[in-house]
């Protein structure tokens, strides 16, 4: 089997473009990153599943005319896939739009605190100083 270049070229650009939506700090942009993955997903599902051909019934064709509907199938659970996580973002947008006032994706506070701590003991610094225990409080009043 044999892939057209158009289409290679266009299942590549819709993942690197879905890729790059998604490492954004907008939830929106993750959404669309998702959609568009998905799309790209389903796109390589279908031309991977090669040429058409007969309905894979017995006794209407041969094995060999017959199409394979597993790439069909797996690309129909992309689909349901992509929606259910789509639906699922757009909630995650909402409550951040509704409870903050926008839908940016924040570090959090205590990863920052842990990676520090593990700097710490691998200078050799002491793990129990008191400066440790300050600094949550410091990062959320910044």
């Amino acid at each position: 089997m044999t892939i057209n270049l158009t289409v290679a070229f266009a299942i590549a650009v819709l993942y690197s473009v879905g890729f790059y939506l998604l490492m954004q700090r907008s939830l929106m942009r993750i959404l669309l990153g998702i959609v568009v993955l998905g799309h790209g997903s389903n796109l390589l599902l279908q031309i991977a599943g090669g040429p058409p051909g007969r309905p894979p019934m017995l006794d209407v064709a041969r094995p060999e005319e017959m199409t394979d509907p597993l790439p069909q199938a797996m690309a129909l659970t992309a689909i349901v896939i992509t929606f259910a996580l789509t639906t699922f973002l757009l909630a995650l947008a909402y409550r951040s739009w509704t409870l903050l006032g926008h839908d940016e994706v924040r570090d959090d506070v205590e990863d920052r605190r842990i990676q520090r701590l593990e700097k710490r003991l691998e200078a050799g610094e002491d793990e129990d100083d008191d400066a440790t225990e300050d600094e949550p409080a410091k990062e959320a009043a910044q």
